[in-house]
Parts: structure tokens; C-alpha cells; sequence
């Protein structure tokens, strides 16, 4: 099938980066025992708890799409007593809440008939009133508190199905609900795996992330923001090769799923020290390497990004660099490295590869006044 124009559109401005991660098959590399049960809510019951997001949508997932008539269907078929389609929730095991896995355009809906607002935003000068429209002539027109009382008891005591899941084991993660995520949003516009990581391990260190993605240095090097966050996601692969690399187990992409999870909510100490060791590296990669730094051969490559920024933040770790033409010339010859060539060219996300290129680039470094 060929993109459309606003597909096209999104290609041309993704910044390309050259990294295994997309071409690595299978995805999930642990088997997980998971808890998966049924539960009733009633409408208003979901509403209040959407409310004080003891039920939440995440800070990331699709925008809300529906129209004013598909919402307004939607309201409709609960007051006539028509059946819906259930929601799809997982439970956090650290704060008992639940995290919208599927079903967000629906609960949404309901938020905003009850508080009177269609898809409220907060740039808008105005709200539009949230009125029912191309529905039964009984509920043309009408708000929540419009309704006659024996319809909005007949809503507020609407039942929805949910499906809630929770992960028992792996007992240290939750990254199934990464890859139930992922299948339950496939269709449409498939969404990048740092999407789905802000979706499902929000907390404050994918919060920090984000605003390290907003570092001059950085910007200068990655260029334009990534509409689909690889930025960010290249962000977290530096902190999760520095900090955690002794547990790196392909495929890559869940060993940053895993760091990710294991670091959601980190004190404010280790959060300063994720800044640190991030900015410090970057601004002398910034200032020594220039806009072309990681890109051997044009496009960002990846395997150089996470080996050389890290053999520069452990080379930082026992002080300042004094002679940075020293640095610039030992990144030169660390790239012309027949062995290292091969390392951050071929199956770079195999587990010897990545060891060796991060083992490489620190040595080639280290040595550095």
C-alpha cells in the first residue's frame, strides 16, 4: 500500500537515524504470566475516577479523532440500552490505578458529555458546548444536564465492560503492557516504540527525557525534533547503556523497555545525576565534534551514538577534558578502526557487539587529558 500525502509528509521530516532496533524481530523477549480478569463499571462511576485519574489516559497516546456525531452516537447507544464495545485497562502494581490500554476515544466522550465540553482544549479562546447532534429527536440538542432525570439515571447507571489486566511475573517490570499496548494500537498509524514507552512508563523519568530533548547541545547535533520521538528515544539508550549496560540483553528494544520500567519514578538525586551525566556528555560532543558527530557516514548512526557519548561520559567521570583536539583526534582514528567499523555497522544490537563497541570506544577515550 502506498502512504498518503500526510504519510509522506511525516517521512520526509523524521530525521534519519540508523539504528538495528526497527529490523529486530520478535520484540518481547520474556514469557509473562499475566492476571486477566473482568469488571463492571458503571458510567458514572468510570467518570468520576477518569476525574481524580484513578483511571487515566496517558500523557501520550493518539488524539482524540472522533467527531461530534460519532460522540454523540456513542452517548446515544447508552441511553437507548444498546451494547458497547468494553474498554481495555492494565493496573499499575506500584499505585493500584489503571492505565488506558484500549478504549480512550469512548471514556474521553463520556468526560466531556458530563462536563459539558466537547474535546476541550487549553489553547481555545472558546468551548464548544457538548450538545447531541444527528441522534434520536428525544436527545437532539441536548447536554447531560439537559437530559430528563430518568435518561441521565439511565446513562450514569450504564454499565461498560472492562477488561483489566496486571503482570504477576517477571516480577520486576511491567513491560508486558508495552506489547499488549502495541497490539491493541496497530491499526492506523503505527506507533513508534518511544510512543508507546511515554505511553505506558510515564513517570518522572521519561518526564526528564523529554525535557533533556529540549538541550541546545543536543539539538544541534540530532537537528529538527523527531515527530515520532526517536530524539527522546536515543536520549534514553545513552542512559541506559551508561548506567545499566552489564544487564544488556537484545533485542535492544526491551532492554530500553526494562530500564525505562525499572527507573519510572527515581528520587530527585538520581534524577540530577541522569542530567548530569547526559548534558555534560553532550555539550562536550557538541563543542569538540560538532553537527556532525555520530554520523560517519551522513544519517546519525545509532551503535556510534550510545558507544562513543558513553566512552565520553565515563572519560568525564574523573574530570573535565583539557585538550580537546586530543578528543576530536581520538573520535577521527576510533572511526577508522577497521574493527570498530564493523561493530556499529553489522548486528550492532548483538550482545557481544554491543559490548565490544562500548569497550572500544571507552579505551579509545579514556587516555584523553
Amino acid at each position: 500500500m502506498e502512504p498518503n500525502s500526510e504519510q509522506t509528509a511525516e517521512l520526509a521530516e523524521e530525521p534519519e537515524v540508523i539504528d538495528d532496533e526497527g529490523s529486530e524481530e520478535g520484540g518481547a523477549a520474556a514469557r509473562y504470566d499475566i492476571t486477566s480478569f473482568g469488571a463492571d463499571f458503571d458510567v458514572d462511576g468510570l467518570v468520576k475516577r477518569l476525574r481524580t485519574e484513578e483511571i487515566f489516559v496517558p500523557s501520550f497516546q493518539r488524539e482524540y479523532v472522533w467527531t461530534i456525531n460519532d460522540a454523540s452516537r456513542f452517548i446515544e447507544s447508552l441511553l437507548l440500552g444498546l451494547p458497547v464495545p468494553g474498554i481495555f485497562l492494565a493496573r499499575e502494581s506500584t499505585t493500584n490505578k489503571f492505565l488506558v490500554i484500549d478504549g480512550q476515544q469512548r471514556l474521553k466522550t463520556l468526560l466531556f458529555f458530563y462536563d459539558g465540553y466537547f474535546n476541550p482544549k487549553p489553547v481555545d479562546k472558546s468551548k464548544r458546548i457538548f450538545k447531541l447532534k444527528n441522534v434520536h429527536p428525544r436527545f437532539e440538542g441536548l447536554t447531560y444536564e439537559n437530559l430528563e432525570e430518568k435518561d441521565r439515571l439511565q446513562l450514569d447507571n450504564s454499565i461498560i465492560h472492562a477488561t483489566i489486566i496486571k503482570q504477576d511475573s517477571p516480577a520486576d517490570d511491567d513491560t508486558s503492557v508495552y506489547h499488549v499496548f502495541e497490539r491493541l494500537n496497530s491499526g492506523g498509524k503505527r506507533l513508534a516504540p518511544q510512543e508507546i514507552r511515554v505511553a505506558t512508563s510515564h513517570g518522572r523519568f521519561l518526564e526528564l527525557v523529554t525535557e533533556l530533548n529540549e538541550t541546545p547541545a543536543w539539538r544541534l547535533i540530532f537537528g529538527k525534533k523527531s515527530p515520532r520521538l526517536k530524539d527522546q528515544e536515543m536520549i534514553l539508550r545513552f542512559l541506559a547503556m551508561y548506567f545499566d549496560s552489564d544487564r544488556y540483553q537484545r533485542p535492544i528494544g526491551e532492554f530500553l523497555n526494562k530500564f525505562a520500567q525499572r527507573n519510572r519514578n527515581p528520587n530527585h538525586d538520581m534524577l540530577q545525576t541522569y542530567r548530569q551525566k547526559f548534558t555534560s556528555a553532550i555539550e562536550t560532543a557538541a563543542n569538540v565534534l560538532g553537527t556532525n558527530a555520530f554520523r560517519p557516514l551522513g544519517p546519525l548512526n545509532a551503535a556510534v551514538f550510545d558507544s562513543v557519548l558513553v566512552g565520553i561520559a565515563r572519560r568525564l567521570d574523573r574530570g573535565p577534558i583539557k585538550d580537546t583536539k586530543q578528543l576530536a583526534e581520538a573520535y577521527k582514528e576510533l572511526l577508522m578502526n577497521d574493527e570498530y567499523q564493523q561493530l556499529v555497522s553489522t548486528s550492532t544490537s548483538d550482545e557481544r557487539n554491543v559490548r565490544n563497541r562500548l569497550e572500544k570506544a571507552t579505551t579509545a577515550l579514556a587516555q584523553i587529558e
